[in-house]
């Protein structure tokens, strides 16, 4: 922005006020005042663009400029440059294209890398493709009255594009909103899909597989969303670092959640008599209360009082921003699907279960988190082969958080509603997966650096987690 400088000129030519401009960027990159030389401190954000902009000349081989720097910010759809140039309807993609420009005019000879046109158009043609099982699914059940394992089977495939449409129209929802309502409207429906699941299930009375699925979800973050993420990211990376303060308050919270279960189980071995079941309850609903409580205080922490210490970006949307109106309702339509799909995908878990001789234990530990969470799951693995670990870390474990400080203690108090006895009493094989899962997660996200085979190591505790639930009767 400075001295003639790229951005500056980017400004100018799309039309902008440059001198506003460079005071929002200013504004956004500094974390405090800047001192008698004038200098800036930067946030760990603005570092990382920094290393974009680096990464980007080390692969278009040529030295670093002002050029690379201004192309890191503009493929931050969230970030700062992009807001300013959203606000005056400008197109990143244009700006992108005109900066490009400039770097070759300069090196004409040299091959530059862009960013590959027309992309996110083909992406979501799965989605569309998968949303044939839903209108499948209700004929297969009320039509043509088929097994309950086709049935199953295809509310499972329903149940996929529609959690990913749910979390697309958040994150569109979140770009209007500002980061601080945006990632409460995170919290609120980032396991929306798996909640739905759940509650549909509860009243059917499945109350052990409800619990299956409230433990099989958070593992499946833990070990099985995280170790791929470190695998992608490895992939091509000897080296990933992510935020360290991110990572050790989310195995606070986690260490949090594992015992909020071993109390209740604890209780529950002290009293196996049936009198004590109403004690059981009463103490699930008042450690349900505190462990919402504690969830809101971490996002008054995490989005208000200590935001930058966390600087997490929220995932980019793909294409244009939605209208408000668009994503309201993309987001209500999915979550009636949702909840269509839930009813016959839970009718059907049982007798499915027995066809393929999957037990209880195995269907809510397994299968059905990873039906849930789907969407979600991959998100976090794309965006680590990106090389954005942080945010996949803040997919996979703010997931499990959210699962195991609100989503859980919400089905306690949606049993209570219901009649049913929905309590936090866990099997002693789900409490010491969840403890021995914090455990192991901890100790590698603890130093804020990874690799690829730590990714195999927590892939490998989630497959002997799988097989112990397979063999659980």
């Amino acid at each position: 922005m400075r001295n003639g400088g790229p951005a500056e000129e980017l400004f100018r030519s799309l039309g902008l006020d440059s001198a506003s401009a460079r005071k929002r960027l200013e504004a956004s990159g500094r974390r405090g005042k800047p001192g008698r030389n004038e200098e800036l401190a930067y946030t760990s954000h603005a570092k990382r663009l920094i290393e974009a902009a680096s990464k980007e000349a080390r692969e278009s081989g040529t030295g670093l400029s002002a050029e690379h720097l201004l192309v890191a910010a503009l493929q931050e759809q969230k970030g700062t440059t992009a807001r300013i140039l959203a606000d005056a309807g400008v197109s990143a993609e244009r700006a992108r294209d005109a900066v490009y420009q400039t770097l070759e005019s300069k090196a004409p000879d040299e091959p530059r890398r862009r960013p590959a046109a027309g992309r996110s158009s083909r992406r979501p043609s799965w989605r569309l493709v998968l949303l044939l099982a839903v209108p499948g699914s209700i004929l297969l059940q009320y039509v043509f009255h088929a097994p309950a394992l086709a049935v199953f089977v295809t509310a499972c495939l329903g149940v996929l594009p529609l959690a990913g449409y749910m979390g697309e129209a958040t994150e569109h929802l979140a770009h209007r909103t500002g980061p601080t309502i945006g990632g409460l409207l995170n919290a609120t429906f980032g396991n929306a899909a798996e909640l739905i699941i759940s509650i549909v299930a509860l009243q059917a009375g499945l109350v052990s597989l409800v619990k299956a699925s409230i433990t099989g979800s958070i593992l499946g973050n833990l070990l099985l969303i995280l170790g791929l993420s470190f695998v992608a990211g490895g992939l091509k990376r000897s080296e990933l670092r992510f935020n360290r303060t991110s990572a050790g308050m989310s195995a606070g919270m986690l260490t949090l959640a594992v015992v909020a279960l071993v109390l209740p189980a604890l209780f529950h071995a002290v009293h196996p008599e049936a009198a004590a079941r109403l004690s059981e309850l009463r103490m699930s609903e008042a450690v349900a209360v505190i462990l919402i409580l504690t969830y809101g205080f971490s996002l008054l922490f995490s989005l208000k009082t200590h935001r930058r210490l966390f600087n997490a970006d929220a995932g980019p949307t793909e294409g244009p921003a939605w209208g408000v109106g668009k994503a309201i309702l993309v987001l209500a339509l999915a979550t009636v699907g949702v909840a269509v799909e839930s009813e016959l995908l839970v009718h059907a878990v049982t007798e499915a279960g027995h066809t393929l001789g999957l037990t209880e234990a195995f269907l809510g530990l397994i299968i059905i988190p990873i039906i849930g969470n789907a969407a979600e799951h991959a998100t976090a693995v794309v965006v680590a082969g990106k090389g954005k670990m942080d945010l996949a870390l803040q997919i996979a474990l703010g997931s499990s958080t959210q699962i195991a400080l609100l989503v859980a203690p919400l089905l306690v108090f949606c049993g209570l509603v219901m009649g049913q006895h929905m309590d936090l009493v866990f099997t002693p094989f789900e409490v010491m997966a969840l403890g021995l899962a914090t455990i192991v997660t901890a100790i590698i996200t603890l130093d804020g650096e990874s690799h690829w085979f730590e990714g195999v190591q927590l892939l490998a505790v989630y497959g002997m987690v799988a097989v112990g639930a397979f063999f659980l009767v």
